[in-house]
């Protein structure tokens, strides 16, 4: 039995054939390979999997495929345009805001829904936005630095 999910993706339209028990972490990386979705926990602790569903960060690999139907679902990959990093995404290469590397497309999109939502968070507010993402490598200062700058660059 499969259940067919519809969304907008990245800005555009899409469909997939899925099991119901797929979650979108899955639909995202083995259906429509945009691997730049991370996969680190599987239980929702690290947020490796951030994406915005309808404009909000959402730790995809505890969301059903399924309840992304009808929904506008953001990765990584749509951010930089013709080349060009997003201003969140630069900065977190000028402020060395990633090591390895692997938490970082979770960090971006959560930073860029807290600065959707406050485009002037203080370092406290950063950090507590930042409760479910987890970094085995920087010990997160570069990254507040860096979302610090990012959230600045997007104001103007």
């Amino acid at each position: 039995m499969s259940v067919t999910v519809s969304m907008t993706l990245n800005g555009n339209a899409v469909s997939a054939d899925v099991e119901p028990r797929t979650l979108l972490v899955h639909l995202l990386r083995d259906h429509f390979r945009l691997t730049g979705t991370h996969v680190g926990c599987d239980t929702s602790q690290c947020g490796a999997c951030v994406v915005h569903v309808n404009g909000q960060s959402v730790k995809s690999c505890t969301m059903l495929a399924a309840q992304a139907d009808g929904a506008e679902v953001t990765t990584i990959e749509s951010l930089a345009e013709n080349g060009t990093l997003h201003p969140m995404q630069e900065a977190f290469r000028e402020h060395h805001g990633l090591q390895c590397g692997f938490c970082t497309p979770g960090m971006v999109m959560s930073a860029l829904d807290l600065v959707s939502r406050n485009p002037d968070p203080s370092e406290e507010q950063i950090r507590e936005w930042l409760d479910g993402n987890i970094c085995r490598c920087t010990g997160y200062h570069n990254i507040v630095k860096a979302i610090k700058a990012g959230a600045q660059a997007m104001r103007g």
